[in-house]
């Protein structure tokens, strides 16, 4: 008896439960300490710092980044010598983009072959339902802090000074139905190993059209050709269904899915060694790019009503609609899951990618709010990719903000548009910098609003960009979060039913006592005389 509690004692110490009857526990640190010993204040701050020194190390540098730029542009550094400040911040970029292909595919594909078809349905349902309401109700939020903050209708003659600005930045107008047309030619790759860093984008050409020989037409005809640019979104959808393909396969499949699974395992180990330099490469990347801009007084002074009105939509998507709708679902404290994403969010404000967080984003999600693999390594490279509440928001703001700047008023038709359209043109947008600015030209051309302010909108892209990227990785790991919890309470549920199955069956064993047939026979043979006849014959 003493053995088999012993046994009972160390499966429950393993399972992180402390006991009264432990020798010692562990502090966390690696450092046993005896129970009964009380801990000290200085004792609880170190072993808080060291729990979270990732966390600490990630915002500090931030903060400590925004300083340094604020000092180093006193300097007046040339282009150059800017390019060799900001080296360490591009070194971080490089590293998280070079693990996105190994880790997108590998989870994917190991995630699809482990969860059954049926159920991979359901989840990938039940994620695109929450990502679509989510940015439905970004948009919504864009437009109304835009009505209301009237951020282009009162700007001074200094705007004027930006829109001088150099416009080779702007992306070009592009056709709603060829943008459409484009998200579904990059679904369906035609060469894999391109599709890694070339996607398919539409252009146009003039073509002359001779009717006679005096009288000629000019047509714009679109023309398509492969740019520089990850094509996440066909990587995913092979993935998807290479992993499906793998499950069908049975045991033959097996050893491919082990595989995947080892390699996604060891990218996940490089994504771990990658986040120690996160906080250095942040640091650099966000002094960089304030030492970078021209004039930062004269940028909020014009644009400043337009910065607020997208950062304060954000802010209330992110702080409040996002975790109250994950608290409403799950009744659970939303902003403890927030906390453990910091260091992912952190990361998001200094590179501005959703696609390069998307690593360290996976890791905060499963060590620090419990999410598992399979859902976190499923639904996250989707979300990096259909899921940009952020973008929606902001450019919701952009149009109201372009069209109160010409004059232009909206009528209900535009403004039911601009929200459907951001919505959609969200789905697939580059998760890459200044990603939203190019899908923000199909926004405008699908409600007859001027392209040509779209430099103004790049000039404060570096800081709008950020706040979105954040917005966007926050709702993808909610979306994780909420997908976690509705499977573990559909879990219970099937267990509850099985357990009431069996209750029913013991209690219908108990009513009737077993009686074996042999003492029936001889129940019936005690009787009078029946049975004494029966036996004779």
């Amino acid at each position: 008896m003493t053995e088999e509690r012993i046994s009972v004692e160390d499966v429950k110490a393993s399972n992180g439960e402390a006991h009264l009857e432990e020798p010692s526990v562990t502090n966390g640190l690696g450092d046993p300490r005896k129970s009964g010993s009380p801990e000290t204040t200085g004792q609880r701050v170190k072993r808080f710092i060291l729990a979270n020194l990732l966390v600490i190390l990630t915002v500090t540098a931030v903060i400590v980044g925004v300083f340094i730029g604020l000092g180093v542009r006193s300097a007046s550094l040339s282009r150059t010598q800017v390019i060799y400040f900001g080296f360490p911040g591009e070194l971080l970029i490089r590293l998280l983009k070079m693990i996105i292909i190994p880790l997108v595919v590998c989870s994917l594909v190991s995630g699809a072959a482990s969860i059954d078809p049926k159920a991979l349905g359901k989840l990938g349902g039940w994620a695109m339902l929450f990502f679509l309401v989510t940015t439905l109700i970004a948009s919504a939020i864009g437009v109304i802090m835009a009505f209301i903050i009237q951020p282009g209708s009162s700007e001074g003659n200094q705007l004027s000074k930006l829109n001088m600005q150099d416009d080779s930045g702007v992306p070009e107008a592009k056709d709603v139905v060829d943008s459409f047309l484009d998200l579904i030619r990059n679904i369906f790759p035609s060469n894999l190993v391109a599709a890694a860093f070339k996607s398919y984008a539409t252009g146009y050409k003039l073509v002359k059209n001779d009717t006679n020989s005096s009288v000629f037409t000019m047509e714009k005809v679109p023309v398509g050709s492969d740019v520089d640019g990850m094509n996440i979104l066909g990587l995913i959808v092979f993935a998807m269904v290479f992993g499906v393909a793998l499950r069908k396969l049975g045991e033959e499949g097996e050893i491919l899915i082990k595989f995947f699974n080892s390699f996604n395992e060891a990218t996940m180990v490089l994504v771990s060694w990658i986040m120690w330099y996160a906080p250095l490469g942040i640091m650099f990347l966000v002094a960089a790019k304030i030492v970078e801009m021209d004039d930062v007084g004269l940028l909020f002074a014009s644009l400043g009503k337009y910065i607020v009105c997208c950062v304060v939509g954000h802010a209330i998507h992110g702080l409040l609609i996002l975790p109250l709708i994950y608290f409403v679902i799950t009744r659970k404290n939303p902003y403890t899951f927030l906390l453990g994403l910091v260091t992912a969010l952190a990361t998001a404000f200094g590179t501005s990618s959703s696609s390069a967080t998307l690593p360290l984003m996976m890791k905060c999600v499963e060590e620090n709010n419990g999410v598992s693999k399979h859902i976190s390594r499923f639904i996250l490279p989707i979300g990096a990719t259909v899921n940009m509440d952020g973008a929606a928001c902001f450019q919701c703001v952009a149009a109201v903000f372009i069209a109160q700047l010409n004059g232009i008023s909206l009528d209900f038709v535009q403004v039911i548009t601009i929200l459907v359209t951001a919505t959609a043109s969200s789905v697939g947008a580059a998760g890459i910098p200044a990603g939203g600015v190019l899908t923000l030209a199909i926004i405008l051309e699908s409600v007859g609003l001027p392209t040509n302010d779209l430099s103004l909108i790049l000039a404060v892209d570096w800081l709008v960009d950020r706040t979105c990227t954040v917005i966007n990785v926050e709702g993808d790991a909610y979306g994780a979060g909420l997908l976690q919890y509705l499977i573990d309470r559909t879990s219970r549920t099937n267990e509850d039913v099985e357990l009431s199955k069996v209750q029913v069956e013991e209690e219908d064993q108990t009513s009737r006592p077993e009686r074996s047939p042999l003492i029936e026979k001889q129940e019936q043979c005690a009787g009078p005389k029946p049975c004494e006849k029966e036996s004779v014959m």
